[in-house]
């Protein structure tokens, strides 16, 4: 790896597709602008993330969603100390969208879209940053890259589609750590507040987010000590609004003192009162969190339908952060090469792209994988607002590649033009195979019965079966979901399992009639459909599933049953 580094630094400055690293240089070589890194992938996410957006079937969780919603505030307030305080946030934030604009598929995914648009374009920026502290070659291209990487996982198309706060996490996620980029270089406490609320609110929106924090904590101890060391004269910041304006800052370059001749690098070394600073500032998100995270901890019965992770749930993880199984050898070499580039993640060199996106990437699954061995908390869901790293590091090989090969052609004595086609070429060859890799799960994301459950479907056969007077039950309760997310056609079925409403209740689902009353209920029924989950999770029990309930149901004639994805349909009629 170091002699990788050595072998890279040397292209870097000798020219070609590295020509760029020289300090400053980007602004008078047409470096691209700042506004245009962050446009192009936030551009190019809304047309391949807002592409067939309501084409997947709403699923259980978007169910979930409306119903915690579309109640009035006050009574989301009032479910949030029953259950989902974890998405009490998520869900105050939707409850005027709805409001506004209903519950079709797109109206409640137009939130994620918009998020993950602003997260990708955020993370172009975050890597231009990175890069030009990690005094990489084209820093501008490694950010821009970094963002149309992302934009190309289907992953991130999933999430830009589903009515669910994981976008919003990611979006989060990215500001916090480009706020922390900030606040080590300067300072000064205004860049410690912005980067405690961002990390706040990623919390807020997913608790498990606070796995980014002990992330954070690791790069900061990474890029401590070292010695200040001159450089070349370099621009200095113009701040936040310089790393998304014109050509000058270009680069990303910042913290340089301008001067006559050589400047000081003051990034390199964190002091050790920015670790404190750090952790005052982390201190203050968790204080906002806490209220949440008391709640949380004391409705952690609704995650007991987690499973201990296994093989298979890492190379979930695995094949979906890159893409496809088949390039996860690729992506993974590619990384690899990322976490090598420039400063690589030597200690005291600062905070460069290796040293914030390795321990972004990779700290919160495995600490949330290896707590799960004991207490099952992992889903590939919590962690996707690790996914930005492994695209910019991912980005930051390519780049990288590319400067190898340019000085390798320069070493054959080749000529000018055919240096920077030989620096070129690896790069865009590599990045054409993976994007021709992610066509075809790209397509599969949006197919209509992409997502765990098709309720569109289950909808539709209720619709085209269903006469006056058909009565329905939910076995167990919980499956009470299904009928949420597109109710128009079980609003003519008497429910014979209801109990308490979802308002009255303060919760989700509402609760069910105590088996004596679904009895009697059952004893006027002369056709009932059952909806079932056709692979049950583990979860509280519901009057509807009791023995007595049960032996009126048998004694039914079945008519017909339907297996519609994730769900069991079935009509009864009385003999």
């Amino acid at each position: 790896m170091r002699r990788l580094q050595a072998d890279a630094a040397e292209a870097a400055d000798q020219g070609g597709l590295a020509a760029a690293a020289a300090p400053g240089r980007e602004a008078r070589t047409g470096g691209l602008p700042g506004w245009l890194i962050a446009a192009v992938p936030a551009v190019a996410e809304l047309a391949v993330g807002g592409y067939r957006i309501g084409a997947p079937s709403l699923w259980r969780d978007e169910a979930a969603t409306i119903s915690g919603s579309q109640r009035p505030v006050g009574a989301i307030f009032s479910l949030v100390r029953n259950q989902d305080a974890v998405h009490g946030l998520y869900y105050l934030l939707m409850h005027p969208l709805i409001a506004a604009f209903g519950t079709s598929e797109t109206a409640l995914r137009l939130p994620s879209l918009i998020a993950m648009c602003l997260g990708v374009g955020l993370t172009a920026v975050l890597g231009r940053r990175l890069a030009a502290a990690a005094e990489m070659p084209r820093p501008d291209l490694v950010g821009l890259l970094g963002g149309l990487l992302l934009v190309a996982v289907p992953l991130t198309t999933r999430y830009a589609q589903e009515a669910r706060p994981y976008a919003l996490t990611t979006l989060f996620a990215v500001l916090a750590t480009y706020l922390l980029l900030h606040a080590a270089e300067r300072d000064r406490w205004p860049w410690w507040t912005g980067y405690a609320a961002a990390l706040a609110l990623a919390c807020l929106f997913n608790m498990f987010a606070v796995l980014l924090a002990a992330a954070h904590g690791v790069s900061l101890l990474a890029a401590r000590g070292g010695s200040r060391r001159p450089h070349a004269e370099r621009p200095s910041s113009a701040g936040l609004a310089g790393d998304v304006g014109g050509p000058v800052d270009a680069a990303g370059d910042v913290g340089w003192t301008v001067g006559h001749g050589a400047a000081t690098d003051t990034r390199p070394a964190v002091a050790g009162r920015v670790l404190w600073h750090w952790l005052v500032a982390g201190v203050a998100a968790a204080v906002a969190v806490a209220p949440v995270a008391v709640l949380s901890a004391a409705q952690a019965a609704q995650l007991n339908w987690i499973t201990a992770p296994t093989a298979s749930t890492v190379a979930s993880l695995l094949r979906d952060f890159a893409g496809t199984t088949l390039l996860v050898p690729l992506v993974g070499l590619v990384a690899l090469v990322g976490c090598a580039a420039g400063l690589g993640i030597r200690r005291g060199s600062g905070l460069t792209l290796a040293a914030v996106c390795l321990p972004w990437l990779v700290l919160p699954p495995v600490l949330l994988l290896a707590v799960s061995f004991a207490h099952p908390l992992f889903v590939e869901r919590y962690v996707v607002f690790c996914l930005p790293a492994l695209a910019l590091l991912t980005s930051a090989g390519l780049v990288w590649l590319g400067a190898l090969a340019g000085k390798a052609a320069r070493d054959r004595g080749l000529t000018g033009p055919q240096i920077k086609l030989a620096s070129v070429a690896p790069p865009a060859v590599l990045a054409v195979a993976m994007v021709a890799a992610l066509i075809g799960p790209q397509a599969d994301i949006r197919q209509a019965t992409a997502r765990p459950d098709d309720l569109r479907a289950v909808a539709a056969v209720v619709a085209a079966h269903e006469k006056p007077g058909d009565a329905v039950i939910y076995l167990p309760w919980d499956a009470e979901l299904v009928g949420v997310a597109y109710p128009a056609p079980f609003r003519s079925l008497r429910d014979v399992g209801h109990g308490e409403s979802p308002l009255t209740s303060a919760t989700i689902r509402g609760l069910s009639a105590a088996p004596s009353i679904v009895a009697a209920r059952l004893g006027g029924v002369t056709r009932l459909w059952t909806v079932q989950w056709a692979r049950p999770l583990p979860g509280e029990s519901a009057a509807s599933e009791s023995p007595l309930v049960q032996r009126v149901i048998a004694a039914m004639h079945l008519v017909r049953r339907w297996r519609v994805q994730s769900v069991l349909l079935t009509l009864y009629v009385r003999r």
